[in-house]
């Protein structure tokens, strides 16, 4: 059983008040700094450990410089393995952990990053079963997953020569269904969207993208984070669009009834189900 933490003072709960608000506020460098500021009174604050981690991985993803993007990640790591020492088995330390890593991975050679591909595994699944109502846990298995399924020829060898095995649990049709629990949580989110589109899209369901793609369009944009996005999803339709008239062609030179149109940008809950589809 994890230590019970004793309840917070009042400067304390004030301050955890002002750090959600401006995180709310998308003011992610203020919050960070007052989630730091409460972990000098309390260092073993559970919620300022794990929530640090994720101001952590969000701040450092938007620089392009390496040495920067490093410098944040390594903070949220170790932020993220202070609150599994608290909470081994929490869901949102196991989840701290596994947004860290992943996004570790990203700058580390072939070799480390495989390793940390497998470590991840244990992090993930231990995050949605804990807190399957987190929708970023699920987004970030959804994502693993991908990643895990679509390993190449020389990744599998060196991870069943050197890694003990291809971790358990990649699987695109999983992966899928990861997506749309994160999507279900929160269907506001538009990065959501775009993952769930693009997934759909490897998949060959071309119709289902597009209504998801369609579904983004509808979001406000509040953060430059979601203006590059929505820019992603736009950027992606056309060519869908294109794809489908051409295949609404042949169906009907075919002598086969078309499909419903998608031009009226439906409903992705009430859009008909497609056979899987040669990509475009």
């Amino acid at each position: 059983m994890p230590a019970i933490q004793p309840p917070d003072p009042p400067a304390v709960r004030i301050k955890l008040f002002q750090a959600a608000s401006l995180a709310n506020s998308f003011k992610d460098s203020e919050a960070l700094a007052m989630y730091q500021d409460i972990l000098k009174t309390v260092p073993t604050h559970y919620l300022a450990l794990w929530q640090s981690t994720v101001l952590s991985v969000k701040i450092g993803s938007r620089y392009s410089d390496e040495t920067r993007k490093a410098a944040y990640f390594n903070a949220a790591r170790q932020y993220a393995d202070r609150a599994l020492l608290l909470r081994p088995e929490g869901g949102e330390s196991n989840y701290a952990a596994a947004l860290a890593l992943f996004h570790q991975a990203t700058l580390y050679r072939a070799g480390a990053r495989l390793a940390a591909f497998r470590d991840l595994r244990s992090h993930v699944y231990l995050a949605t079963e804990r807190r399957p109502d987190l929708p970023e846990a699920w987004q970030l298995r959804g994502r693993w997953q991908y990643r895990v399924a679509h390993y190449n020829l020389l990744e599998r060898l060196y991870s069943k020569l050197v890694l003990g095995g291809v971790p358990d649990g990649g699987d695109s049709k999983e992966a899928m269904a990861d997506l749309e629990k994160a999507h279900d949580l929160a269907p506001q989110n538009l990065q959501f969207c775009y993952d769930l589109a693009r997934m759909y899209f490897y998949q060959g369901r071309r119709r289902r993208a597009i209504a998801i793609l369609y579904e983004a369009e509808k979001l406000p944009l509040i953060t430059s984070e979601d203006l590059v996005v929505s820019r992603l999803c736009r950027k992606m339709l056309p060519p869908l669009l294109r794809a489908d008239a051409r295949r609404q062609k042949r169906r009907a030179r075919a002598g086969k009834a078309p499909k419903p149109s998608i031009l009226v940008r439906p409903d992705a809950s009430k859009l008909p189900a497609d056979s899987a589809s040669r990509r475009p």
